[in-house]
């Protein structure tokens, strides 16, 4: 399935040409998704659909495809019939999605809508909710899954009730959605914004870690900035993401010769499927570098996690083997040559046997 990335607007609480600009340079760096909130709307139903239909239709214009924040409360204030969607379509939006959910059957009954529209469910909750729905029949294609984003420092969710909840609709091969959050962002749909993220441990952390973390859980299909508006040089890094692997960020030392930068940035590797708690190792380099000389350097220290090896002239057969420390160790047949950027640790939890992965070179500013 292919991996996205989005933004949110939120017309409520912002300027429509600001908007426009935003949703443009979005488009600039590949952006395919729109999260835009219609829980907070107070207007009446005239000026709703004039302002949404508005930007909804410029981003339709420009390729994104526009899903709407939605609850009970709203087919009641707008008096729109769960049995008519013809309001969402009439907007232009492409999915609505349910922040409260109904009772299973009226959310498989709903995704059979003529217009088409997706029904996005809200994923963060483990419970039985989207087995519910799957057992009355949806039209299946047209049921996305979409995590929530926490407003207020200290409530976003714990990784591991994230995997649970994620894993509830992924194996019924759901897209998925969660959201990551903006340094520069100030716009949310509530007056409290200390950042919009689904996972609490990513509120602190650089966007680009925040969305390769998501997307090596191979859990999550589409990545949504949460929080309006993203600097351009956030949407340019995470444009630069790769999200079909892992790619680490590497700190190349200065001493690292032109033949070991080779190895570290010119190769797809991938982890041995006979693993070893103590290092991730790439084999296959030594025999593509084995004639080569791989002098001895930044031999004679203590290895940390995360620090690159590669093996040196007086490691015999293993010369030219690329490692990654993920315990402390000593070993002055290997050479360190660099250290994958620290915010990047986490993810070589994800390195797994059979792994693939690849290298490129960070300088931190």
């Amino acid at each position: 399935m292919e991996r996205r990335l989005g933004i949110s607007i939120y017309p409520e609480h912002s300027i429509m040409e600001e908007d426009k600009k935003y949703i443009d340079l979005a488009k600039k760096y590949g952006f395919k998704r729109i999260f835009m909130c219609l829980l907070s709307a107070n207007e009446s139903i005239e000026e709703v659909k004039r302002t949404f239909k508005e930007i909804i239709s410029y981003a339709n214009d420009r390729g994104f495809e526009v899903i709407l924040d939605i609850a009970p409360n709203i087919f009641d204030k707008y008096s729109i019939s769960y049995d008519d969607l013809s309001f969402f379509n009439d907007l232009g939006a492409f999915g609505i999605r349910l922040d409260v959910g109904f009772d299973g059957s009226k959310e498989a009954k709903i995704s059979f809508n003529p217009y088409n529209l997706r029904i996005e469910i809200n994923m963060s909750n483990d419970v039985a909710y989207i087995d519910n729905i799957i057992t009355y029949k949806p039209n299946k294609p047209f049921i996305y899954g979409c995590h929530n984003f926490y407003p207020q420092k200290g409530t976003g969710l714990p990784y591991d009730f994230f995997i649970k909840c994620s894993e509830r609709f992924k194996k019924y091969g759901l897209r998925t959605a969660a959201f990551i959050t903006s340094k520069e962002g100030k716009i949310g749909p509530w007056d409290i914004n200390d950042g919009l993220c689904t996972l609490e441990e990513h509120r602190n952390l650089p966007i680009d870690v925040q969305a390769k973390h998501l997307f090596a859980t191979e859990l999550i299909d589409d990545v949504i900035i949460g929080n309006a508006y993203a600097s351009e040089e956030e949407l340019e890094a995470l444009s630069k993401v790769n999200r079909y692997q892992i790619e680490l960020s590497v700190e190349i030392l200065e001493e690292t010769t032109d033949v070991e930068r080779k190895i570290i940035l010119n190769e797809q590797h991938h982890r041995r499927g006979d693993i070893t708690h103590e290092v991730v190792r790439s084999t296959e380099v030594r025999v593509k570098y084995s004639k080569d000389n791989v002098e001895i350097h930044n031999n004679d220290i203590s290895f940390k996690k995360g620090d690159i090896l590669i093996g040196n002239n007086n490691f015999g057969k293993y010369k030219g083997e690329l490692q990654i420390a993920l315990l402390d160790s000593k070993d002055e047949r290997k050479n360190k040559v660099g250290r994958i950027r620290e915010e990047e640790l986490v993810l070589l939890d994800f390195i797994n046997p059979w792994s693939k992965f690849k290298m490129v070179e960070y300088k931190r500013k």
